[in-house]
């Protein structure tokens, strides 16, 4: 859900009886919505409020898998009584032109995306940015364009090299823009005093130095976020005319990196408040009135983390507030200032039982080198929390933070059927601090792999684990930990779940038509975060699992999508061919449509319901001891 601009109206993603997702605008005077958009061929995937009568929204298609995508999700505008609905920008890779005696408008090419609103309250402009790709299809570019969506007409703008960021002021003027060229960050600022680009940082893109280029408040206040000589990432102020940030920061989360994003009010032109996460989500309001508000809210839902939003120039009593917690999916409410009434207007996923879910908390324990890991640890529903079997759940990327307090499907699964799950945010995970990330550069396989192995055995020495019937299981990079935890702690792991996952490093520095993988990442960030394709070799050789498979003697379950260009299934294939001649426990299943993950519940389904007997069979109670 998400208010209009006056807070008279809200948007809603809904599902049909058919299944399709439809876009529906409520009136919150008499709570009576409306269906503005649907198709009986395609979802709608993302909304945006454009002004209080216009809508901008993008199309998915929830029942084709990665490989049968034919279409991009395109761009379409709707008035919020679902009349003068138009094609902003097309589903197809080719732009179609319509040309009329007064006027040339035309409808963009699919490779162009939503960008951001026009603050303007009048304003029927959004703004789109346009990729701009080498010959080997790597995005090299992003030019930016404002879009009117009651004429398709669009303008575009200069920019000073390979923009990759693109960031509006609060009178709908592009003013910031970031560039990524060999390696390198650029920050350049557009000054209003002449028009022009002026370039007011440089540094490097991978190294932790400079800042990021964030967001304008109404009042015209430009933030960044940054270190500023300190560990972790703070939000600051920074002076556009003195090229320089304010010496403290705005808001610093203790122990952990901001992460957040600004709550807005248009009438009174300033910020009033942030929403931030640390070891679970929280606001902190600048504003004495929202603070009673957010007061009042908790008060009637104690249980939840209330996470309240409004109007951004809100000419009512109406607020959003999104209710969760690590047992309650999301729940929608509307509260009354005025009377201190709370409506419900919707859940997620209506059928779960928040008092059957398990409970999460952030738990910390030291690695062996004394690096301080965090971790979620959700412990199975029951009165018997000692001596359990146990899934380390191994996050992907590397580089992001892998978990947040909130309903996790695959760990409430896992703990339905009896697990404790332990999910570690190894070194190399973000949002605590560079020492924790830049702690992981270089090592995949090892400190990092310790990491994980660290986790398992803090879980035992505490009592809850029981050391004979543990499993590692991940996606992707979780994948790739799974395999390196096999065959570097058999004595740890009973048996791995792994889905997607990396098995030879040196593929990854395959050209992008074998993967995903950008050339510019490939050429600058590698080298720096996995290690460097050449005097790393012998270390990246004896980190792939590909080359060590027959050490892995337990039982293992292997998942991939035959469409997967993040991590192809050659990966998947090789590393089974290699294993199984020493491993006769082996499990391999591929989805043939599927990408990086998997996107069809009839394959979730099935993936999971595997899953489900395999933990059984090797670490459930009728398994046998070691």
């Amino acid at each position: 859900m998400a208010l209009s601009p006056d807070g008279r109206f809200a948007g809603i993603l809904v599902a049909s009886s058919g299944g399709r997702v439809q876009l529906a605008v409520m009136d919150l005077a008499s709570m009576t919505p409306k269906a503005v958009s649907g198709f009986s061929d395609a979802d709608i995937g993302e909304f945006h409020w454009v002004n209080n009568d216009r809508l901008v929204f993008s199309m998915t298609d929830r029942q084709v898998a990665t490989g049968d995508i034919r279409y991009y999700p395109g761009l379409f505008a709707v008035n919020r009584d679902g009349s003068n609905m138009r094609t902003l920008v097309d589903r197809s890779p080719y732009a179609q032109f319509t040309t009329g005696t007064a006027i040339t408008s035309k409808v963009l090419p699919g490779d162009t995306y939503f960008a951001d609103i026009d603050r303007a309250n009048t304003s029927d402009d959004v703004f789109v940015t346009e990729a701009v790709r080498s010959n080997v299809f790597d995005l090299k570019a992003l030019n930016l364009l404002r879009l009117n969506t009651k004429t398709g007409r669009t303008t575009e703008f200069e920019r000073p090299g390979n923009s990759v960021d693109w960031i509006i002021d609060q009178t709908g003027t592009p003013r910031v823009t970031m560039t990524f060229e060999d390696g390198r960050n650029a920050v350049y600022y557009r000054d209003p005093a002449n028009d022009s680009w002026r370039k007011i940082a440089e540094f490097d893109a991978f190294n932790g130095e400079g800042f990021k280029p964030y967001s304008f408040g109404p009042d015209g206040t430009f933030y960044v976020l940054a270190r500023n000589g300190k560990d972790t990432e703070a939000l600051y102020r920074y002076d556009l005319v003195k090229n320089a940030m304010d010496s403290e920061p705005m808001v610093a989360t203790a122990g952990y990196d901001f992460r957040g994003a600004l709550v807005m009010d248009g009438n009174k032109k300033k910020v009033i408040g942030v929403n931030y996460e640390t070891d679970a989500s929280a606001s902190l309001w600048f504003d004495d009135s929202v603070k009673k508000i957010q007061k009042s809210v908790d008060d009637l839902l104690p249980g939840t983390i209330n996470r309240l939003s409004f109007g951004r120039n809100s000419q009512t009593t109406n607020v959003l507030v999104h209710a969760f917690s690590d047992v309650q999916p999301g729940m929608y409410l509307i509260y009354d200032t005025a009377t201190n009434k709370l409506t419900l207007v919707g859940r997620a996923q209506p059928g779960v039982d928040p008092k059957k879910m398990a409970l999460s908390d952030m738990i910390h324990y030291k690695a062996r080198d004394g690096l301080d890991i965090p971790a979620y640890l959700s412990l199975p529903p029951g009165k018997d929390k000692k001596n359990l079997p146990m899934v380390v759940l191994v996050h992907g990327g590397p580089w992001l933070r892998g978990s947040s307090w909130n309903w996790d499907a695959q760990v409430q699964f896992l703990a339905s059927r009896g697990y404790v799950v332990l999910q570690p945010e190894f070194r190399g995970s973000t949002g605590f601090g560079f020492k924790h990330y830049s702690a992981g550069w270089k090592q995949w396989g090892l400190a990092m792999q310790d990491d994980i192995a660290d986790g398992a055995q803090w879980a035992i020495s505490q009592g809850i684990a029981d050391p004979k019937r543990i499993c590692i299981a991940g996606a992707s990079y979780g994948g790739y930990a799974s395999l390196m935890g096999l065959a570097n702690n058999p004595e740890l792991f009973r048996c791995g779940v792994e889905w997607v996952g990396v098995t030879d490093i040196n593929l990854m520095f395959k050209s992008s038509w074998e993967n995903d993988a950008s050339a510019e990442w490939q050429r600058y960030g590698m080298p720096i975060l996995v290690g460097d394709e050449t005097s790393d070799a012998a270390q990246l050789k004896a980190t792939s699992p590909v080359n060590i498979a027959e050490r892995i003697r337990q039982p293992l379950l292997m998942a991939y999508g035959g469409s997967d260009r993040r991590v192809p299934i050659r990966h998947g294939e090789s590393f089974r061919d290699a294993v199984m001649p020493h491993n006769p426990d082996v499990e391999w299943i591929d989805y043939p449509e599927e990408g990086h993950g998997w996107a069809l519940v009839k394959n979730r389904v099935d993936f999971w319901t595997r899953v489900e007997s395999f933990l059984e069979k090797n670490i459930g109670k009728g398994a046998p001891s070691r």
